[in-house]
């Protein structure tokens, strides 16, 4: 599976537990793939590992919004992606913003493009100051 792909079906995975707080990591990624990658799995459970840290550094770059108003799709892009910049050191910054505005543009809409965007770029810039 490319990593593209991975990152497509780790956007699935996640959005079903705004909905099931109770299910597992195994049968969300099961409910969406049969045949799950070491990248898809090591993706889906350290973001869900490092959802609260993630949550506020997204918190951290909001601007008159508040993270519970975030479409959930949105939200579940923008914490693969911070992932990824934060613990994925072999994937380029510019690689990470670019397939998260792709997520954005394949699950969301115009609106939702424009934001992911602008949130990753601001986010980006954050760690990189780091």
């Amino acid at each position: 599976m490319k990593r593209r792909e991975a990152r497509e079906k780790a956007v699935q995975i996640l959005f079903q537990f705004n909905f099931d707080k109770e299910l597992t990591v195994e049968l969300a990624i099961n409910n969406v793939t049969s045949e799950p990658d070491e990248y898809l799995v090591s993706l889906v459970k350290g973001t869900l590992a490092k959802e609260a840290e993630l949550d506020e550094i997204i918190k951290a770059h909001l601007v008159k919004w508040r993270i519970e108003r975030i479409n959930k799709v949105d939200l579940a892009i923008l914490r693969i992606a911070t992932y990824e910049l934060l613990f994925d050191k072999e994937t380029p910054t510019n690689v990470v913003i670019n397939e998260a505005i792709d997520l954005s543009r394949l699950f969301g809409d115009d609106q939702s493009r424009k934001f992911v965007n602008g949130m990753m770029s601001n986010i980006a810039a954050a760690i990189d100051e780091q």
